[in-house]
């Protein structure tokens, strides 16, 4: 695809997707490789919703990502693996090494009775098997849902079960910073309440001891030994499901977002094209990790998609210490990087003296996700990584979403910190009020929507299609609903203010509350809980936890301590509330609702702006809460 390469192309590329939006995706299709060409464009409709690309086209996005670029491409480096500990040695694989191995890797799930439209749950760490395992379950056609390997037993059989998954790929553990992750003795507490799963295949890793089930449980490396690499790709329909990837809601169990093939595959590609400006054999590398959809789009899929060389890191930021991130940019020679802010703040706290003994001269773009960039991080990342030479493409979009929506096109469009910019081609954007009335215009504030679909975006929830019409479609009649607030400046530039549900964004990370405060209910001495977002200096927003007990307990930080404990066994640590209050009662409405307004106010010190509490049940409560308050 050829990128965009001027502001006035931008503005002229725009209009032309805007005005006519089926030519305008045609022709970005148009260089793939199809078996098969569609017979229509797009065919939509947001009321029950349903949307649908390339209609009638057969394809394999493997056959895309892998074996387009063999001829040209089959020596180069396709991904670079960084290992969590700096001694251990790093490897390339170049994409006939990978295409080989992820042909064999098809096949050892073909031999262990998987098929097209299998769901298959991959639980692992940020190895190269990870990207091969994803690859290899879209060249057989089965249906892949990545659950990143921080989450618990309970989370993991919760997204096993919802998707029905008959086969579960993981490894004996991970490393993570100084930690070793169990990873399948958690497989193994998970699946005892899946009767679903008949298949566990395991990569050897860390080397610890793990319990290996005869009939069930098989072991990656003997398999790949067993088949050979030639496994020719399963001819897909473009609106076959690709992958089913969880996410929380602000109500009940995390949802699981349908993407299809055909129309993924074009989004990511033009948006990774577009956004980061690649280049021919330049390195990039996104930090994310694949469990989450940035490392789908923009870790394997997009740059694979593209004939990028992508680079997959298994540890953190701050392991050995917290130049880690610069080490390994200096030693991979990499142009594009791209990060959370999360990241970012919290190696901006270190100090410089960790970003000091590195060059970074082979930095071109820097990126950004997960959350709005705060304009303080936005000046650090800038003057001491980027050295005040290269542009910053601070990125908006969702899981549901698929690809970047909103966002500068590096080096092309006028930047300004904490501004996602303006959208990509293709992507519609409108503010609306609480009402759903537009705000037309400049100078706006209101929930951003979309009014008009595009390749990448949500197909269903899976097995629950009303689910997914009431999350997105039903706030407002014939537009998607993303669930943020938006500003919309004099220039009509876009920044994102925060969620307006009942969701908190913890390092990026999308979290409900209602989940949360499930887990916390957990623990026995806990009758209700009410879980609400406050600003965090790195985290973005923490979560700040309102919990009833049953049986007033003088040892309050112990029981603090059985409830973070409690959160971590139902959810994962990432769930963990960062504050903790015990009251004795809630803001609740005389219907009995929870009014979690009140509650963020007070999390946030806003404690003289509370609004009217007369119609609260028991007003008492607030001032009780408010005195005690952490």
């Amino acid at each position: 695809m050829k990128s965009i390469s001027t502001f006035e192309e931008y503005k002229k590329e725009y209009q032309f997707s805007v005005e006519q939006p089926e030519q305008f995706w045609e022709a970005k299709a148009e260089q793939f490789t199809w078996k098969k060409k569609w017979d229509k464009v797009l065919e939509w409709n947001f009321s029950e919703p349903n949307v649908k690309w390339f209609l009638g086209g057969k394809m394999n996005i493997t056959e895309n990502c892998l074996d387009r670029h063999l001829k040209e491409r089959g020596d180069q480096t396709a991904i670079i693996w960084e290992a969590n500990d700096p001694n251990e040695a790093s490897k390339k694989i170049t994409y006939k090494e990978l295409h080989s191995e992820v042909c064999r890797f098809a096949n050892v799930l073909k031999s262990n009775g998987a098929k097209k439209g299998d769901r298959i749950c991959i639980y692992m760490p940020m190895v190269p098997e990870l990207a091969i395992a994803v690859l290899a379950c879209a060249r057989i056609g089965a249906i892949h849902s990545v659950v990143f390997g921080g989450f618990s037993f309970n989370s993991l059989a919760d997204r096993i079960h919802d998707a029905d998954c008959h086969m579960v790929i993981t490894a004996d553990g991970g490393f993570r910073g100084a930690k070793d992750i169990p990873l399948k003795s958690v497989v193994d507490e998970a699946i005892k309440t899946c009767p679903s799963v008949q298949k566990v295949i395991v990569l050897k890793r860390t080397k610890c001891d793990v319990i290996m089930q005869a009939g069930r449980d098989l072991w990656w490396h003997e398999e790949v030994k067993k088949v050979s690499d030639d496994c020719s790709a399963e001819i897909m329909d473009a609106e076959d499901m690709l992958f089913i990837l969880y996410t929380s809601g602000s109500t009940g169990k995390p949802k699981g977002v349908v993407h299809s093939c055909g129309g993924y595959m074009v989004y990511t590609t033009y948006t990774f094209e577009n956004v980061f400006q690649y280049k021919n054999n330049e390195v990039y590398w996104c930090t994310a990790d694949v469990g989450w959809i940035t490392g789908h789009s923009y870790l394997v899929y997009g740059p694979l998609l593209a004939g990028a060389t992508t680079l997959m890191f298994e540890g953190i930021p701050t392991y050995p210490d917290a130049g880690r991130f610069w080490q390994v940019i200096d030693k991979h020679k990499v142009n594009i990087f791209y990060t959370a802010p999360t990241a970012i703040r919290s190696l901006e706290a270190m100090g410089l003296n960790f970003v000091k003994p590195y060059k970074l001269d082979s930095l071109r773009v820097l990126g950004s996700v997960g959350e709005p960039i705060n304009v303080e991080a936005w000046n650090w990342y800038n003057a001491n990584i980027g050295k005040n030479r290269c542009p910053i493409v601070d990125t908006w979009w969702q899981t549901e979403t698929g690809g970047i929506m909103i966002s500068p096109l590096a080096g092309i469009t006028p930047t300004k910190p904490g501004f996602a910019t303006l959208p990509l081609p293709g992507a519609q954007p409108v503010l609306v009020d609480e009402k759903g009335i537009e705000l037309k215009g400049n100078n706006v504030e209101g929930r951003l929507c979309f009014e008009f679909p595009w390749p990448g975006m949500i197909r269903s929830t899976y097995n629950n299609h009303a689910r997914c019409k009431e999350a997105y479609f039903s706030t407002y009649a014939n537009l998607y609903f993303t669930g943020d607030g938006c500003r919309r400046d004099e220039d009509g530039y876009y920044r994102i203010t925060g969620r307006v549900d009942d969701v908190i964004k913890v390092s990026g990370h999308l979290l409900g509350t209602a989940e949360i405060e499930s887990a916390i209910n957990e623990h026995p001495d806990i009758v209700e809980s009410a879980v609400v977002g406050f600003p965090h200096d790195i985290k973005g927003w923490g979560i700040y936890a309102y919990v009833i007990q049953e049986h007033s307990r003088k040892d309050v930080e112990e029981l603090k301590k059985e409830i973070t404990a409690t959160v971590n066994k139902f959810m994962g640590a990432i769930a963990k509330p960062d504050k903790i209050q015990i009251v004795s009662g809630l803001p609740k409405t005389r219907s009995g609702k929870i009014m979690r307004r009140i509650l963020r106010k007070i999390s946030e010190g806003e404690v003289n702006n509370l609004g009217d509490t007369s119609t609260l049940l028991d007003p008492g409560v607030v001032e009780e809460i408010v005195k005690g308050k952490v």
